[in-house]
């Protein structure tokens, strides 16, 4: 624990021969461990720990004549040039008793030994390392392990019954892994085991009865696994010695049951209980009553809809965590509560409903979130709570005016106070709070004009204010270089858009500036942002032309996503108008492209490099004086859903590439001056509705009644002169219900192997949507068809 700023280990530790120990851990060395290390035959107790970041490496070609060692710890030492023997190399030290390898950038765990020396190991710490496979049979031969500690080493496989023969372990760390099935029986026969961790696998199944018979257990964490069945308070009974209790998992689904009678009285006294997704309820749990020792409460999506009662308040806790988000408690909070320092409050989604409680000066992260708390937020905020670092007051009823305390917490980094009753005018304390990364003030009453103090955060990444009252010219944010999302949309401003937006925001990915009085021309500037995703400019007052320029964001031309506008836990969303109607999108968000320049003064023609976008979902100009053609490439926008050309000038004929938008679902080119006939195949088929494309005197063709008798290429459009038998209705409608459930197959097929990818799971829920929107138009048009035939 000394700082030696990465220089090389010195080499005349190994001319030390009657060095019997040898503890250089923490202490910043680097380079390569020198192989004269092994001239210290007498050496008992060897560590080499490195966290810190200078880097230290070896090939363990020195460590074989450590015949004496007894204590070796090369934690955070890269073994990545021995990790094809350093099982074998280790093997060798026959009086070895302590093990420690973690973060060694070890990937190969040999599933075979021939013979095992090292049969005197109580301790193996093999944690956070690449090992790829299942657990090996040699290890179970370790009679004498206290401590086996695998965590987070990309193991696979089901925990196999030889796990009951290491009848001596009190410590089994298996967290963050792949393992499958549920626990073995024999885990019954570890009966020292004081700390069993297997948090964060791909378990399943009903927790076997034997693990109730572990006595001896401190610390139970299984939390991160689907278990199902109930638990009862019998379960506990010989669990007098619990302290740590942890289970459940992140899904909002539920499969474990508490049955626990109202007047059971446990064994335990515990400190740490972190219940998730678990069902407790309805019922506030009255077994709490007597544990006067907690210091985590978590008791989170657990179906509780009670009020908390007044003998938990008096329990005199001090908590450093308490969590009861995702219920339906209800009531009045009492201000009494007492806090460890650096705690966590989270009340996230219940119907607590008084004024918002005032708490320790401890608590720095507290999540008030989508609950009926009504009133002003307290005037002195930032003198009682001054160590905030994240408040979310949002989605609550909360009025009056932002007070100017909150410009005491210096240390916040997250503001949410949306979605509330909020008015009067933004205050310009902002320079007072220079770690801001996100400022969400959005669906409020606000009025007045942004401060120019707001453009001093320079670590802003999200500056939410939309839907609310807010007028005048929109500030400078040139130092808020980081800034992610900009969304000013739904409120009164005016004046020209900022070139600087462009210009000083490299990492912008959504700007939002919809429904606004903003003037003048698009600027050219915004092109050269080159990860924005989607850019809203609808609903205002802009003149000129679309820039060419245009076809230059080459965020709408990959398939690069940054997953940074859902980090830190940001819950908030943003309107896109997609398919023809307001959604909000959160979660997802980092997924949606999209540009929106509709409603405004527009002209010139649509730039040709517009059809370059290829990623793009939504593309809506509608409502504008744009002219000439409907670009001939228009069906390169291979992804586009929504195609909303629609109250403009657009003239000639509707390019016949546009029959390659085989995922668009939402199709407009009413009133403009179009011509010629309508294409016909693939999805265009599917748009039946005439008003698609009324408003162009001079289009004909289905669905138009201008020529669609004589266009023997869209069968779907009915001619009126019936004649068509039952049997053939029968055909048809047996022909799209088969085509239907033979797709739906066919895709689950696919989503159900990523099923267990979070990033892809969520590019596959977007992708499910959009096929829904298709196979629904389709299958209404068959109807309409089939109904007017019949």
């Amino acid at each position: 624990m000394n700082y030696f700023g990465g220089v090389q280990l010195p080499s005349f530790f190994g001319s030390l021969e009657k060095l019997k120990y040898l503890n250089l851990s923490g202490a910043s060395f680097g380079g390569i461990i020198p192989h004269n290390l092994g001239n210290l035959s007498r050496l008992l107790y060897l560590d080499l720990n490195n966290d810190h970041d200078d880097p230290i490496e070896t090939d363990l070609q020195w460590l074989a004549t450590l015949s004496s060692l007894k204590y070796l710890n090369l934690g955070g030492v890269d073994l990545a040039k021995a990790a094809s023997y350093w099982l074998p190399t280790v093997n060798m030290l026959p009086s070895l008793v302590e093990l420690h390898l973690p973060f060694c950038g070890l990937s190969i765990l040999p599933l075979t030994l021939p013979s095992i020396n090292f049969t005197s190991l109580s301790v193996l710490d093999l944690s956070s390392n690449g090992l790829n496979s299942t657990i090996p049979p040699w290890l179970f031969n370790l009679t004498e392990l206290e401590m086996l500690d695998l965590t987070d080493s990309s193991l696979t496989g089901k925990l196999p019954d030889s796990l009951g023969y290491l009848k001596s372990l009190k410590y089994l760390h298996l967290s963050d892994n792949s393992f499958q099935g549920s626990i073995p029986k024999s885990i019954g026969n570890l009966t020292s085991l004081e700390e069993f961790y297997l948090g964060w696998n791909q378990m399943i199944g009903i927790i076997p009865e034997s693990l109730w018979e572990l006595s001896s257990l401190v610390s139970l964490d299984i939390y991160g696994n689907t278990w199902e069945g109930a638990i009862t308070d019998a379960h506990f009974a010989k669990l007098g010695g619990l302290r740590k209790l942890s289970i459940g998992n992140n899904s909002p689904n539920i499969s474990l049951v508490f049955n626990i009678s109202s007047d059971w009285i446990p064994p335990f006294k515990l400190r740490f209980l972190y219940i998730r997704s678990c069902q407790l309820g309805p019922k506030f749990p009255a077994w709490l009553r007597n544990q006067t020792e907690l210091t985590t409460v978590v008791l989170r999506n657990a179906m509780l809809s009670d009020t908390i009662p007044d003998w938990f308040w008096q329990l005199d806790l001090q908590l450093d965590i308490l969590d009861v988000a995702y219920n339906q408690l209800s009531g009045r909070l009492p201000n009494s509560l007492r806090f460890s320092y650096s705690s966590t409050v989270d009340l996230t989604s219940n119907r607590f409903e008084g004024p918002l409680p005032l708490w320790s000066s401890n608590i720095t992260w507290l999540y008030l979130r989508d609950n009926i708390f009504s009133g002003p937020i307290p005037h002195n905020i930032g003198q009682v709570m001054p160590n905030l670092t994240y408040l979310d007051i949002s989605r609550n009823s909360l009025s009056g005016s932002i007070p100017l305390s909150c410009g005491n917490l210096s240390q916040l980094e997250f503001m949410f106070i949306s979605n509330n009753h909020l008015s009067g005018e933004i205050p310009h304390f902002w320079n007072n709070i220079p770690l801001l990364f996100i400022v969400d003030m959005s669906d409020n009453s606000l009025s007045g004009t942004i401060p120019r103090s707001l453009g001093s955060l320079t670590l802003l990444m999200f500056l939410i204010l939309s839907s609310n009252n807010l007028s005048g010219e929109v500030p400078s944010f040139k130092n808020c270089t980081y800034l992610n999302i900009l969304d000013l949309g739904d409120n009164k401003f005016s004046g020209p858009i900022l070139a600087s937006i462009g210009e000083s925001m490299p990492c912008l990915q959504i700007l939002s500036l919809r429904s606004n009085s903003f003037t003048g021309s698009i600027p050219l500037k915004l092109c050269g942002l080159p990860t924005l995703h989607i850019l809203d400019l609808s609903h205002n007052n802009l003149s000129g032309n679309i820039p060419h320029c245009i076809g230059n964001l080459s965020g709408l031309k990959s398939d690069y996503t940054s997953e940074d506008t859902n980090a830190f836990g940001y819950q908030g969303g943003l309107e896109v108008v997609l398919k023809g109607r307001v959604l909000e999108y959160d979660s997802i968000l980092y997924l949606v492209k999209s540009i929106d320049l509709s409603d405004n003064n527009l002209s010139g023609e649509i730039p040709v490099g517009i059809t370059s976008l290829i990623k793009l979902g939504t593309l809506n100009l509608s409502m504008n004086h744009l002219t000439g053609n409907i670009p001939p490439n228009i069906g390169n926008l291979g992804l586009v859903e929504t195609l909303d050309l629609s109250m403009n000038k657009l003239s000639g004929s509707i390019p016949q590439s546009m029959v390659s938008l085989t995922f668009l679902s939402h199709l407009n080119l009413s009133y403009n001056n179009l011509s010629g006939k309508i294409p016909t195949g693939n999805q265009l088929r599917t748009f039946v509705d005439p008003s698609i494309y009324e408003g162009n005197a001079d289009l004909s063709g289905c669905p138009l009644p201008a020529g669609c008798q004589d266009n023997e290429e869209a069968p779907q459009v009915p001619s009126g002169d019936g004649g068509e038998d039952d049997d053939s209705k029968l055909e048809k409608l047996q022909f799209v219900i088969s085509m239907v459930i033979g797709f739906c197959a066919g895709f689950w097929g696919v989503f159900g192997t990523l099923a267990m990818k979070r990033s892809w799971r969520y590019a596959y829920f977007l992708f499910l949507d959009k096929v829904k929107d298709a196979i629904l138009d389709f299958v209404s048009a068959i109807g309409t068809y089939l109904q007017k035939r019949s």
